[in-house]
């Protein structure tokens, strides 16, 4: 039972042996999961690997969240064609407080030691780093599939991005972990920890390796960067419109990776899929769940009550924000709508007319060129998500 749940979602093993007679002795392990926070905020995409944390957890296991403050000011060349620029010190520090104060949505506190690398990786003296230096070789680290490619294209490679895995790697050897936790981007990393772990006498960990989850377009992976990302720490309501947005096949891959409900509660639920049930029914309940992990019950029940009132009742959604705009002449609808935070640009807003997805007071627009009259208080809506009651004064 305890390792068909563990291994649930999970991409890759070294190796479902090794795990197998770790867990058999029935003593609680050391569950190893490094994150370097080079940005303020988690999304969902990140969850994956902090759920399956918390399945040791409630296996009985003691997760060693570690925070790479020290190794975040190098940059993980993980997948990168050029050379990360490096962090400060103070980015870094700010980031980390973000993550303490995010990843207890989810883990027990009780049985998660918070550790950061800089506790140890920042005494080493430059002989200590010599050493570590010596137990790889310059043909190992080129065997990185990122590395060798920008090898043979003649880009840079800094010396200090060799030693990322090395630091990486010595936090295992430090922690004396049992078993590691990654994402599959972090293979080659996670194999070093495991070899020098070896060769500083101890029983290499076992490696599990967590998929890349996609984002709302269900090809790419969930990324800020490609806008198609569930933060956190958005509101209840922008979550709950993300999380029905996406596709019924993906809607699946989403329970596996992100849902804390046991397999059998999976298979009952596409049980109830094959029988009939409404997939937005059942898409429901995923939205809660995570909703409620990061905000509360109350909000789920109400982002859920909002969804029904805008989609199946076509009405305005409740605390929607309000917006006065002050003006001595009409404004254009365009720069209205970006005033009011509802588009990132006027261009922007432009686009959205055009494509039919703006409305007032449930009307759609159509001209681009709209002025909207001082004196007017009205509802203005942006896709299916977006609302706002704007004041111009």
């Amino acid at each position: 039972m305890q390792l068909k749940e563990l291994l649930r979602g999970v991409e890759e093993t070294i190796s479902v042996e090794d795990l197998t007679q770790r867990l058999s002795t029935n003593q609680p392990l050391r569950i190893k999961a490094g994150f370097d926070p080079t940005a303020p905020d988690l999304h969902l995409g990140h969850t994956v690997l902090i759920n399956k944390l918390r399945q040791f957890q409630d296996f009985g296991h003691q997760v060693q969240f570690l925070i790479g403050d020290f190794t975040a000011m190098i940059g993980d060349p993980s997948g990168k064609t050029v050379t990360r620029p490096t962090l400060t010190k103070e980015q870094v520090i700010a980031n980390a407080q973000t993550y303490k104060e995010q990843i207890f949505k989810i883990l027990d506190p009780s049985k998660t030691d918070l550790l950061f690398n800089s506790a140890w990786l920042s005494t080493m003296s430059a002989v200590d780093l010599l050493h570590l230096a010596g137990r790889h070789t310059v043909a190992r680290m080129l065997e990185r599939d990122d590395f060798s490619k920008r090898f043979k294209n003649n880009q840079p490679i800094a010396i200090h991005e060799f030693l990322y895995p090395l630091l990486m790697g010595y936090d295992s050897v430090y922690m004396q972990s049992d078993i590691e936790l990654g994402g599959t981007d972090q293979k080659f990393n996670l194999l070093v920890g495991r070899e020098l772990q070896k060769q500083y006498q101890q029983t290499p960990q076992v490696i599990m390796m967590m998929p890349l989850l996609e984002g709302l377009d269900g090809v790419k992976k969930m990324s800020k960067s490609l806008n198609n990302y569930i933060g956190i720490t958005e509101t209840p309501i922008e979550m709950f419109g993300k999380l029905m947005s996406i596709s019924d096949g993906l809607m699946w891959r989403y329970f596996e990776l992100l849902s804390l409900r046991s397999s059998s509660d999976l298979l009952q639920l596409k049980q109830q899929a094959n029988e009939g049930r409404n997939p937005r029914d059942i898409k429901f309940e995923l939205a809660h769940e995570i909703i409620a992990r990061f905000h509360s019950e109350s909000d789920a029940l109400q982002s859920q009550n909002d969804f029904i009132a805008r989609f199946q009742r076509n009405e305005i959604p409740e605390n929607i924000v309000e917006v006065t705009i002050e003006s001595l002449q009409p404004v254009q609808i365009a720069h209205v709508l970006k005033q009011a935070g509802l588009v990132s640009s006027a261009s922007e807003g432009i686009r959205m007319i055009k494509q039919g997805a703006v409305r007032v007071d449930h009307q759609k627009i159509e001209d681009i060129k709209l002025a909207i009259n001082v004196n007017t208080s009205a509802i203005f809506q942006v896709g299916k998500r977006k609302f706002a009651k704007i004041s111009i004064k």
